[in-house]
C-alpha cells in the first residue's frame, strides 16, 4: 500500500473538493478498518473534512473469462468491462454504457438504468477476501451492504449483446447534462421523480454561486467553474426542505457526502 494524493476539485466527477492523501491498497494487502474506501469519485461530494480514504490500486483492474464465469476487479473502469462483453458477445451489461466509474463504485450503490442493476446479473462478490454470494448480501434501489471492502465480483455470463437494447437505454440517459456533475443527486421515492419534485417547487435552474440545479434535469446538481462544496450542501439541504415542506416526501441523497 501507498499514499496519492488526489485533487478532488480535479478529480471528481462534480469537480469540487480539496487535495487528500489516499491510501492506495495492492494486491496482498491487509485492509485496514479505519478508513472508507471509495470508487473514482462519480458520485461523491467531498467536504473540507473528509474521513481518512482509501482506494483500490490498478492492481485491481482486471478482466478474467473462463467458459462461462467472467471475474472482474472492482477498480476496473466501467467503460473497459462494457467493451470487454461487447467484444466477446457477452450479454446483460449493456447498461453499463454511460455509467461512469469503477465496478466497485457500482457495486456499492447497485448502480443502474431504470429497472436494469448491477445486482440482477452478478454471482458473488470477495468482500475482505472472501467470496460471498449475492443471496447473503443485502441489496436494494441504489444500495448495498457490502459490510467490506469488494475487490472483485463474479458474473455467470450468457452469450448475446444486444445492440438494440444499448442504444434504447443510451437514448434513456440522453436528457443528462453535459455539465460537471455527480449523477443524480437523490434517489427517486417510490412511484415518483426526484426530479419532478425539485422543479414543482421551483428550484430547476436555481444557483448558488457556480453551482445549479440542472436546468437540464432537475435532479443532477452541476458545477459551473468554482463551485463549492457549501454551495452544493446549500442547495441540497434547500430541495430537501423544500419538497417535505411541499409535498411530505423526505428525499434521500444518491449522492455520497463525504
Amino acid at each position: 500500500m501507498y499514499f496519492k494524493t488526489i485533487d478532488f476539485s480535479k478529480f471528481s466527477s462534480i469537480k469540487v473538493g480539496i487535495a487528500i492523501e489516499v491510501l492506495m491498497l495492492e494486491c496482498e494487502d491487509n485492509i485496514p478498518n479505519d478508513r472508507l474506501i471509495i470508487g473514482h469519485a462519480n458520485n461523491l461530494l467531498v467536504s473540507p473534512t473528509p474521513p481518512p480514504l482509501m482506494m483500490l490500486s490498478k492492481d485491481f483492474s482486471f478482466m478474467e473469462l473462463e467458459e462461462d464465469i467472467l471475474t472482474v476487479g472492482c477498480a476496473t473502469p466501467t467503460g473497459k468491462l462494457l467493451s470487454f462483453a461487447k467484444k466477446n458477445n457477452l450479454a446483460e451489461f449493456e447498461f453499463i454504457s454511460k455509467l461512469p466509474g469503477s465496478i466497485g463504485g457500482m457495486l456499492a450503490m447497485n448502480a443502474g438504468v431504470k429497472s436494469y442493476e448491477i445486482f440482477n446479473i452478478l454471482d458473488s462478490i470477495k468482500i475482505d477476501g472472501k467470496w460471498v454470494e449475492k443471496k447473503d448480501i443485502e441489496y436494494g434501489y441504489r444500495f448495498a451492504n457490502l459490510n467490506g471492502v469488494a475487490t472483485e465480483v463474479r458474473f455467470t455470463v450468457k452469450r448475446g449483446f444486444s445492440k438494440e437494447l444499448l442504444d434504447e437505454l443510451v437514448s434513456l440517459r440522453s436528457n443528462q447534462p453535459k455539465t460537471p456533475s455527480a449523477g443524480s443527486a437523490f434517489k427517486n421515492p417510490k412511484g415518483d421523480y426526484a426530479g419532478r419534485l425539485i422543479e414543482e417547487v421551483g428550484l430547476k435552474g436555481i444557483s448558488k454561486g457556480d453551482m445549479q440545479w440542472s436546468e437540464v434535469h432537475a435532479n443532477f446538481l452541476v458545477n459551473h467553474g468554482k463551485g463549492t462544496f457549501e454551495e452544493a450542501k446549500y442547495l441540497i439541504d434547500l430541495a430537501k426542505e423544500m419538497v417535505l415542506k411541499e409535498f411530505g416526501i423526505e428525499l434521500k441523497e444518491e449522492i455520497q457526502i463525504l
